[in-house]
């Protein structure tokens, strides 16, 4: 499913049918991990803000490389969240992939964006002398391997990316399984109405929605 927006302040991608990322879920829930699955945290801060020449180009190349992955949605790439701060300055791109292979497949293509435009940032960090800084993880993460809960919580991370199963304790009290909550057995409508979960990103929601 193609993403909308290169730049959300939500995640960008969600299982087709899934409820709104502004409307709470009740109960707990998981995500499916019967597949592997690699995280990518991409940061970057700027260190002098007068040198806008040195870092706006790095933010404006983030941009277009979401852009061109959200067009193929056989990139690899299952969702992303952009996040701001904690300071002015900062941000951090969480993205979840299939595997790692699809990342580096991606980051070694020359056809890419990703790198004309990390030759372009070595070249111009080289001679930036600190004005920006950037960082990168990446975890491959076998499949069982991870565990991915929600308790009363909109779609989040995998579980928007991957779709969410309702969760139970186990018997023996030892972590969870896919199953119905006896406590919320007799509740009928799981996902709260309408209207009670509006957030900061109703307006921005609404834009992407537009394009």
């Amino acid at each position: 499913m193609p993403m909308q927006n290169p730049m959300p302040l939500h995640w960008s991608r969600t299982v087709p049918g899934a409820p709104s990322q502004r409307k709470r879920m009740r109960g707990r829930f998981m995500a499916d991990n019967s597949e592997p699955i690699a995280v990518l945290l991409i940061g970057a801060r700027i260190n002098k803000g007068w040198a806008v020449h040195h870092w706006v180009p790095v933010f404006r190349a983030m941009p277009r490389m979401l852009k061109e992955l959200s067009k193929d949605p056989d990139s690899g790439l299952l969702g992303y969240r952009i996040l701001w701060g904690p300071w002015f300055g900062q941000v951090t791109v969480v993205q979840y992939w299939r595997r790692a292979g699809d990342i580096r497949a991606f980051s070694h293509d020359e056809d890419r964006t990703h790198r004309p435009a990390q030759d372009r940032f070595m070249s111009r960090y080289m001679r930036s002398n600190g004005a920006i800084g950037i960082w990168h993880e990446m975890l491959s993460v076998r499949a069982g391997a991870y565990q991915c809960l929600y308790g009363d919580m909109p779609p989040m991370g995998i579980g928007a990316a991957r779709g969410l199963d309702p969760a139970t304790m186990r018997p023996d009290g030892f972590g969870y399984a896919k199953g119905e909550d006896p406590l919320l057995a007799g509740v009928a409508d799981r996902v709260e109405p309408a209207g009670t979960a509006e957030t900061a990103e109703t307006a921005e929601t609404a834009e992407t929605a537009k394009q």
